[in-house]
């Protein structure tokens, strides 16, 4: 739940059709940091990622963490032209809940983010902790959410906030 004292919703989505991708454009540089919180499901079991200003080039790395009660995993990508946001499928059924702090957005240096995303698969849940980063010095005026191969399902809701 935000803390309405430091956080401000600056959009909502929620889907009434499927969809490829969520976007959030316009984004004013009025904020310190943002947040970027998904609630869905896909219409196949499908991994997700996020770009920023529509930047496809190979600027952005991560660091993931990830546990499931009886294993724990870790890995680092470098040059990639976007960021994971799952180890493992969203479901077509079992929604899935990621938090995306993004610090100093509209600063003069490179971007970094942190991922936490949960999910109960009735009793085989996982957790995913990452760390990301967007090399480019540029303000972040658009995030997009995409699906690699599948759609966002009907009700799948994204809100992004502004911290103050």
């Amino acid at each position: 739940m935000p803390d309405t004292s430091t956080e401000v919703a600056i959009a909502t989505t929620t889907l009434g059709s499927a969809a490829a991708n969520i976007t959030f454009s316009s984004i004013s540089s009025t904020y310190t940091d943002l947040r970027l919180v998904l609630v869905g499901t896909t219409t196949v079991a499908d991994a997700i990622f996020l770009r920023y200003n529509g930047d496809t080039g190979t600027n952005y790395s991560r660091t993931v963490l990830q546990g499931d009660g009886s294993t724990a995993a870790s890995s680092r990508q470098t040059s990639e032209n976007l960021i994971y946001l799952t180890r493992t499928n969203l479901d077509t059924t079992l929604p899935q809940l990621f938090e995306i702090d993004i610090f100093s957005y509209a600063g003069s240096t490179n971007k970094t983010c942190l991922v936490a995303s949960s999910q109960d698969k009735n009793g085989s849940g996982v957790v995913v902790r990452e760390v990301g980063l967007w090399r480019n010095t540029s303000a972040i005026n658009e995030v997009s959410l995409n699906s690699f191969s599948s759609t966002f399902k009907v009700g799948t809701t994204a809100t992004l906030y502004g911290i103050l």
